[in-house]
């Protein structure tokens, strides 16, 4: 199992819409997927229709795999295209909860060990802050994925996140990744927008990675398939967005077959 972390302090940028997007474009290629929301606003959990302890107080969530109260077995939730483990809106107190500082960091990492076999691929979807949860991410990951919107606050989430990716591969993860950085609610008429493309593309560079050509572009087709529960390709497949997720997807993860 391949584990990809989407990640960027700065909310708003698209991760758990692309999260969601990318589970669905591996479904098309015939991949096995398994999705962690680790963000306590769950937004990864409500757009994949997955049950949360806000709609059912004994349901098993990533907090209570975090805390070893239950494995993530026990919080796997299956959807049609892709299966899930919910977030909690108390993963925000998880500090609390992990008393001991020394295996804090690593529970994601050894919770997801005990399904390395049974997926091709997890994919993690960060909260916007960088604290324990993202760490636990990186720890646990092989790739990091950055999505970002082409203006200045999102470089400055950028650069922290790179200082926290930094860290975990000196002290505990030497061979994470960059998979790159991912330009999302583009619009190409703009100039402020190509510029700041420009901007990112010299960032990735001293990060050792890169932008990928490919954009996700702004589109009502995305905010409407979420009003409706549903991913892009099973809400409107030959929409431009639709198109620009599996493009991508075929960007970071190769031609293939489906």
């Amino acid at each position: 199992m391949i584990i990809y972390s989407i990640a960027n302090q700065k909310g708003g940028v698209g991760k758990s819409t692309t999260a969601l997007n990318l589970a669905a474009a591996l479904y098309e290629r015939g991949k096995k997927v398994l999705l962690i929301d680790m963000d306590p606003q769950s937004n990864l959990s409500s757009l994949a229709g997955a049950t949360t302890d806000a709609d059912q107080k004994d349901i098993v969530t990533m907090l209570e795999v975090l805390t070893q109260e239950a494995t993530l077995t026990d919080g796997i939730q299956h959807k049609k295209k892709f299966d899930i483990v919910p977030a909690s809106m108390f993963l925000a107190s998880i500090d609390g909860r992990l008393l001991d500082q020394v295996s804090r960091p690593f529970k994601l990492r050894e919770a997801l060990k005990t399904v390395s076999k049974k997926y091709d691929y997890a994919i993690v979807d960060c909260p916007p802050a960088l604290g324990t949860l993202t760490t636990n991410a990186t720890i646990a990951s092989n790739y990091i994925l950055i999505p970002a919107q082409a203006d200045v606050l999102s470089l400055q989430g950028v650069s922290q996140l790179y200082s926290t990716i930094e860290t975990s591969r000196e002290y505990c993860n030497p061979n994470l990744k960059i998979a790159g950085l991912l330009l999302t609610r583009f619009t190409d008429r703009t100039r402020l927008s190509k510029d700041m493309a420009a901007l990112f593309n010299s960032a990735a560079s001293q990060m050792a990675t890169k932008l990928f050509k490919q954009r996700i572009h702004e589109s009502v087709s995305i905010r409407e398939a979420q009003a409706k529960g549903k991913d892009i390709f099973d809400y409107d497949p030959k929409s431009k967005v639709a198109a620009d997720y599996l493009a991508l997807a075929e960007e970071i993860f190769g031609k293939e077959e489906k």
